[in-house]
């Protein structure tokens, strides 16, 4: 298995922006975003957002990670993406109102800057540079999607559960993740016996040095050898698409050419009120 690129998933190219989408945008398609942020922090187990309810506000984490979680009937839940200072959370309500048809839940601590779905719509409406970023970051959860299906129906539980702590590793800056089992075992959509067993293999193998107190020591070599092959597939083409589409220059503040009235009332209704 390949190491990372220098430039992989979790690196930000621009100094001062923590989020790697906010870093791919010019000055002037930023400064639509920045002036009505607000900075947020969360911690583990916090859930952003719940099935059924509406995508607002949108997130741009800059550090943590964000687990989507699909809850099914039965009270059992699977994890089918995860999110860190490369993505968003809410992106999708660039398009319109919508309602999340997956939890948002953190898995590891971290910070974002929040803005309201309507002014995030209104900035996109704007800028062809945001809408190319937002494209971009949709076409990689949905190639993770595609993975994480692909994976869970055919690959045992241990090389998925080496698959999700790189995937945490990326996004947390040490070789101890503050993750517990109980959370690997919501993440694997296993009973906590099923991880914990897994756990073991795992230590076995010298991927896991130790594993307590609600952190888990990762060895990265040996745990890119004992996951399965969708890991290194999944980055590569992940960090391919952002290295490639994000470093393309785009145009500033170019609107949409058909630019309708209602949205322009949007607009208007999203500017700030004395």
């Amino acid at each position: 298995m390949t190491a990372r690129s220098p430039e992989s998933i979790a690196t930000v190219h621009r100094a001062g922006v923590g989020n790697r989408l906010l870093a791919a945008l010019p000055p002037a398609d930023l400064g639509l975003l920045t002036p009505h942020f607000q900075k947020v922090s969360f911690e583990p187990d916090t859930v952003l957002v719940r099935s059924g309810d509406e995508l607002d506000p949108v997130f741009f984490p800059h550090s943590g990670a964000i687990a989507f979680m699909l809850d099914m009937p039965d009270g059992q839940t699977v994890a089918t993406t995860l999110i860190g200072r490369e993505g968003a959370l809410a992106s999708f309500s660039a398009l319109g109102p919508s309602l999340s048809s997956v939890t948002a839940v953190a898995r590891v601590a971290g910070t974002a800057s929040q803005i309201s779905a309507a002014r995030f719509r209104a900035a996109y409406a704007r800028s062809e540079a945001i809408r190319n970023v937002v494209q971009v970051h949709v076409r990689a959860l949905l190639l993770q999607l595609q993975h994480v299906a692909a994976c869970n129906a055919l690959h045992l539980v241990d090389g998925r559960m080496a698959r999700w702590l790189l995937q945490l590793h990326d996004r947390v800056p040490s070789d101890l993740l503050p993750v517990t089992q109980e959370a690997l075992a919501q993440l694997l959509g296993v009973r906590r016996t099923t991880a914990a067993l897994t756990m073991s293999k795992l230590r076995a193998a010298g991927a896991v040095p130790s594993d307590r107190r609600g952190f888990v020591e990762i060895d990265r070599a040996r745990l890119e050898r004992v996951a399965c092959d969708c890991y290194a597939l999944m980055q590569d083409k992940i960090d391919r698409m952002y290295c490639q589409e994000l470093a393309a220059p785009q145009p500033a503040l170019a609107p949409f050419p058909e630019t309708t009235a209602a949205v322009k009332a949007q607009m208007r209704s999203a500017a700030p009120r004395q």
